[in-house]
C-alpha cells in the first residue's frame, strides 16, 4: 500500500472515530440522547410517560419528542385520565416543562372528527404522525421507542 493510501486510510479511521463517544461519556449522560416515543393507543400511555419521565431523570438533557396518532391521541384530550382515574394532563404538564414535545397526528383528527379545541394546551399538531415519526428518526437522528 502505498504512503498516500495508508495516510488516507489513518485519516478517515480517525475522523470516523473522532465522533464517537466513550463508554465513559455515554454512562456520564454528558450527551443529550434525541428519542422519539410513539404512542398509539392511549392504553399504552401510561407506562409511555413513566418511560419519558425515567428517561430524562437518568438524562435530563434528553430531546423527547412523543408523537402520538390513532387512539394514541387520547389521553393528550382535555380531561383524559388514566386507568386509576388520575388526569393525564398533570404528568403532561410536567413533562413539558421538562422540555417534553406532545405531537397530535392531524390526520387522526380528521378522520376521527376532533378538533385541535379538545385538546390541553401542551398539545402540538403535526399534518402526520406516521410522517413525523420517520421524519425525526432519518432526518433528526432520533432513536425510536414504542412503549
Amino acid at each position: 500500500m502505498s504512503t498516500i493510501k495508508k495516510f488516507m486510510a489513518v485519516a478517515a479511521s480517525a475522523l470516523i472515530l473522532g465522533g464517537c463517544m466513550t463508554s465513559r461519556e455515554m454512562a456520564a449522560n454528558s450527551y443529550p440522547d434525541k428519542v422519539v416515543y410513539h404512542v398509539n393507543d392511549t392504553a399504552d400511555a401510561k407506562s409511555a410517560m413513566r418511560n419519558v419521565g425515567n428517561h430524562l431523570d437518568v438524562n435530563p438533557q434528553a430531546q423527547i419528542v412523543v408523537v402520538t396518532h390513532a387512539k394514541g391521541v387520547d389521553f393528550l384530550m382535555d380531561g383524559a385520565k388514566d386507568p386509576t382515574g388520575n388526569p393525564y394532563n398533570v404528568t403532561v404538564e410536567t413533562l413539558s416543562g421538562r422540555g417534553v414535545t406532545f405531537n397530535v397526528c392531524e390526520i387522526t383528527l380528521k378522520n376521527r372528527k376532533l378538533k385541535r379545541e379538545q385538546f390541553i394546551p401542551e398539545a402540538a399538531f403535526v399534518p402526520s404522525g406516521v410522517a413525523e415519526l420517520a421524519k425525526l428518526q432519518a432526518r433528526g437522528g432520533y432513536a425510536y421507542i414504542k412503549p
